[in-house]
């Protein structure tokens, strides 16, 4: 019998027009991602097309961009023009990398649409370097709008596995209930609230 596909193989040809929407807080984000990853080896998980990847690779040194849609990477290396730019399917639980492997680790927009962020989590600080940086940003949906909170509901009627709602308040204190320190946070305008932010391990 065929598998059922899941939400992210059946969007993967529509999902760039979809972002379409957010191009400007997009565009934000990668003028605030390019000096963090400038000369750095990369890690991004959950990198769907490869939207960020794509617009930040000119500046890094080396990118290794995962997901775990099948569909999603065969999109993404559709147009990959960038030899420091590579795309393989993986599963951000239990990832192949040898600890301490990456400078910088990207998972945007995942956590909060994954049954156990904090799994996640702990498997990046596995292969993030010490003195490393996790870039996260996440829609944060508990804050919406009436008109973001229709939104939401229809986009779960359509089947978007939205696992957690935050707020930014309350996704920053999860990071950081997680071993994370947050260094750097800000609010972006989209089409619901976008919380960037970049943290390095707490002590343990």
């Amino acid at each position: 019998m065929k598998e059922k596909k899941n939400f992210w193989d059946r969007n993967a040809r529509i999902y760039n027009r979809f972002m379409r929407k957010d191009h400007a807080a997009y565009e934000t984000m990668y003028a605030l991602i390019r000096p963090v990853v400038k000369a750095k080896t990369v890690l991004e998980l959950a990198t769907g097309t490869g939207l960020i990847a794509k617009n930040i690779v000119n500046a890094a040194a080396l990118i290794e961009a995962t997901d775990a849609s099948a569909e999603m990477i065969a999109e993404a290396k559709r147009d990959n023009r960038s030899a420091k730019l590579h795309f393989s399917v993986q599963d951000m639980f239990c990832l192949p990398y040898a600890d301490k492997s990456f400078d910088t680790v990207i998972v945007s927009n995942a956590l909060h649409v994954v049954p156990q962020p904090e799994k996640a989590l702990r498997e990046i600080r596995r292969v993030l370097k010490d003195d490393g940086v996790l870039i996260a940003p996440t829609f944060t949906h508990a804050g919406n709008s009436f008109s973001g909170k229709v939104r939401a509901f229809f986009m779960k009627l359509a089947g978007f596995p939205l696992h957690s709602r935050w707020t930014s308040e309350e996704y920053l204190t999860f990071l950081q209930q997680n071993g994370w320190t947050v260094r750097k946070s800000a609010v972006l305008k989209a089409s619901f609230p976008l919380t960037y932010t970049e943290c390095v391990k707490s002590e343990v």
